[in-house]
């Protein structure tokens, strides 16, 4: 029977993330996406606090969430800051090929990394010319012996400024495509390996982004995750099972703009009323709250099947295009309500909408999902 109902534990750990997020997030956001600095002593906190490395399994020291339990911490967070929040996906995200694909060994050696100190790591696959097209990777892979050289830049990477390690993902041969793709563990201390400019963004601003390059670089061969020609396969899994904590954030954004667009609403006044009593100002409360439960349903029903060891590539991107669609509307419209304070900076709602409109972008734009989810469809009629 379906049960909608959090369990005790999940309540504590939303509860966690809530006040985290109030005590922590919430009184910061502002001036640091003002800044567009990295609020590492937030990052550090979180660590302790056990909300950083949400998908360690715990016989590695970490927490051993299920998805669904990562994607209540993420929504929780993403209401006082985006920004932030990516840096704590993209540091799952960037463990998450090691979890998947990784040998004991390496398990051992790389995630209890992350569980003894704090560090960060960056999931590098977007390049210059081969961001969608994930088969077309341009960084060359060459076997050396029992070692590997690998050449060429990656960019759009998350946490890369900070990073302690990246799991790389590169082509033996390019004419291959897909089949030709190999992923490895990274770390930033590899000689070659260097971090180019940080990008300034439009939103997310309290997460560091540049580019990773790789001139020469030797790879232990016992760094590769799985075989050669594997790589896409892990990549793909990868981001199946981490497009729900987008969705999760995506949730949290808009969850955001409704509450401070329906707050505003009941105090502003116009015409000797509130401007809550319009219908007009209703229809948009209404139309933003349908979508953001839906989202969330959506949202947890990908993270239940993956949590049972279900395939849901379909699900995970109907949740993540429909959620993120869902927040860029909701901010817009509460810019809407807030009228000319919200087009202002001293206001919370700008900010919102700049740090909604990446999550369409990343992790697969909302373009390609819709082909994900077509052709996912069509299969069965096929």
């Amino acid at each position: 029977m379906i049960d909608f109902e959090l369990s005790e534990e999940e309540v504590l750990l939303q509860d966690l993330a809530a006040k985290f997020t109030k005590n922590e997030i919430l009184p910061v956001a502002a001036r640091y996406d003002h800044e567009g600095t990295f609020p590492e002593e937030i990052y550090k906190k979180m660590y302790e606090a056990g909300l950083l490395n949400l998908n360690i399994p715990s016989r590695y020291g970490g927490t051993g969430l299920s998805l669904l339990d990562q994607c209540i911490v993420i929504e929780e967070m993403s209401t006082g800051c985006a920004g932030m929040t990516t840096t704590v996906a993209a540091n799952c995200l960037a463990l998450q090929p090691i979890v998947i694909a990784g040998t004991e060994e390496q398990k051992n050696k790389f995630l209890n990394d992350f569980t003894s100190e704090y560090k960060l790591a960056s999931f590098c696959l977007t390049e210059p010319g081969a961001g969608s097209d994930a088969g077309n990777l341009s960084l060359s892979v060459k076997r050396d012996g029992d070692h590997y050289i690998l050449n060429g830049t990656k960019m759009f990477i998350s946490n890369a400024p900070k990073a302690s390690l990246f799991t790389v993902f590169g082509t033996m041969d390019k004419s291959l495509r897909h089949k030709g793709i190999v992923a490895f563990v990274v770390t930033r201390d590899a000689e070659g390996l260097t971090i180019g400019k940080e990008e300034n963004k439009l939103g997310h601003r309290a997460s560091a982004t540049s580019e990773v390059i790789f001139d020469n670089v030797r790879i232990p061969a016992d760094n590769r995750l799985g075989a050669e020609g594997d790589g896409f396969k892990i990549a793909m899994r990868t981001l199946d099972t981490t497009r729900p904590t987008i969705a999760a954030m995506a949730t949290g954004v808009g969850r955001a703009a409704l509450q401070y667009a329906a707050s505003y609403a009941t105090k502003r006044y116009a015409f000797n009323q509130p401007i809550s009593s319009f219908e007009a100002i209703q229809f948009k409360i209404a139309d933003i709250q349908k979508e953001i439960s839906a989202s969330r349903l959506l949202t947890w029903h990908a993270a239940w099947l993956i949590d049972k060891g279900k395939k849901a590539t379909m699900e995970s991107s109907i949740a993540k295009t429909f959620a993120t669609d869902a927040a860029m509307h909701a901010s817009i419209e509460a810019i809407q309500i807030y009228g000319g304070y919200g087009y202002s900076k001293e206001y919370p709602v700008e900010k919102l909408m700049r740090d909604a409109k990446l999550l369409q972008i990343y992790e697969g734009p909302n373009e390609i999902q819709r082909i994900v989810i077509a052709k996912e469809y069509l299969s069965e009629y096929q």
